[in-house]
């Protein structure tokens, strides 16, 4: 029987990992594939297309494919149309990824108390003094980004960075953000329980930074669910 489309994307999946082909590996070419698959060309090659589209494997034109890294930044696309989907019929869903954003970091910064040295916290300081400098957004980014690089957890830096990319996306549907000093400032409140070594009030910190975001949310929310 001819494997589908995601059977067959399995099965190369399962190729890659079975060979223990790292990241940046070449993988056999198209012709020993269809050979060694049992499908015929058109399906290998629409298969090798869409893992492509997910990072999985690298399609380099006139060279070959090639094992990718996979980041989870890739499932960006999907997950920004079905929250774009979704918020237009019931904001809630925009609150949902928040939430889970929310229990994400207020969880990590924990860790990150544990491990911060005064290079780090330097770091964090010229992050934070930025956000003058720099378009707020930009800075803010960067912020969440730097924040968690002491825990060395890959993916919970891709998690963060998806859902940092797909809520700005989709922001422009709240109202526009409070006092960008207030937001530094809760930046800066996140910075000096971090310094403090006091991971309770690093997590209350990064909970208030939500706060505000969340509000706004739950405004919308309501605004969409009132009478007319």
């Amino acid at each position: 029987m001819r494997a589908n489309g995601p059977e067959l994307q399995d099965r190369i999946i399962d190729l890659i990992l079975d060979r223990g082909f790292a990241p940046g590996a070449a993988m056999p070419s198209e012709p020993r594939l269809v050979e060694e698959l049992g499908a015929s060309r058109n399906s290998v090659r629409e298969a090798l297309r869409a893992l492509h589209t997910l990072g999985i494997v690298e399609i380099r034109h006139g060279y070959g494919t090639f094992v990718g890294q996979a980041p989870l930044t890739a499932f960006a696309p999907g997950l920004l149309y079905s929250t774009r989907q979704s918020v237009r019929s019931d904001p809630a869903a925009l609150g949902e990824l928040l939430e889970v954003r929310r229990i994400l970091e207020a969880t990590l910064i924990e860790q990150v108390v544990e491990r911060a040295d005064d290079a780090f916290l330097a770091e964090l300081d010229d992050a934070v003094t930025a956000m003058d400098a720099e378009g707020l957004s930009s800075a803010d980014r960067n912020f969440h980004q730097l924040l968690y690089r002491p825990l060395h957890n890959r993916f919970a830096g891709q998690l963060i960075e998806l859902f940092w990319v797909v809520y700005h996306q989709v922001e422009s549907e709240l109202e526009p953000a409070g006092d960008p000093e207030e937001i530094r400032r809760g930046h800066r409140g996140i910075v000096d329980a971090v310094r403090a070594g006091d991971p309770a009030a690093a997590k209350a910190a990064m909970t208030r930074h939500f706060t505000d975001i969340e509000a706004r949310v739950a405004r919308v929310r309501a605004h969409h669910h009132a009478p007319a």
